[in-house]
């Protein structure tokens, strides 16, 4: 008998997954710990924690994601590392556009947007100019990376 359960990803596959799910859960814990002073940077680029509501699930998730400043908002990049589907996080936010954000100690609600046309390629080439690895995670998928727009909301 086949040992791999069918439907099931493979045991190394799964493996992995708990790795990266238990890696963001420390990261998760220590950022909010330290106010963003440990965890506010990676690879040299700002990081913040993004929450969202899960559009299938109604869980609140948080990832931690680059980001860019424009104006008074927030730009965050769909980039999965140039993988072929776009992060949980923008499919969640198309579903449910009011998340919470944590950029070092100070946390806020916002209500996101993605862009397109004209908006979109000028907020992608702000994103490449200021990280580079981003424009290689465009060669690495057929998809258009999605660019969300992070405004933050009055306080309720």
């Amino acid at each position: 008998m086949n040992s791999k359960a069918i439907g099931r990803p493979a045991l190394g596959a799964r493996i992995g997954k708990a790795l990266a799910r238990g890696f963001l859960g420390v990261y998760r814990t220590v950022f909010q710990l330290t106010g963003g002073k440990v965890g506010g940077s990676m690879m040299g680029m700002p990081v913040l924690l993004l929450t969202t509501t899960g559009r299938k699930t109604g869980k609140v998730r948080t990832w931690p994601v680059a980001y860019f400043r424009d104006a008074g908002n927030f730009v965050v990049a769909g980039s999965n590392n140039g993988a072929p589907r776009d992060p949980a996080w923008c499919f969640n936010l198309r579903s449910n556009p009011i998340a919470k954000v944590q950029v070092g100690a100070e946390e806020m609600t916002v209500r996101a947007e993605q862009v397109s046309g004209e908006e979109r390629r000028r907020l992608w080439n702000m994103v490449v100019a200021q990280a580079p690895r981003f424009g290689g995670y465009e060669q690495k998928t057929t998809r258009e990376i999605p660019i969300m727009v992070l405004r933050p909301t009055a306080s309720a």
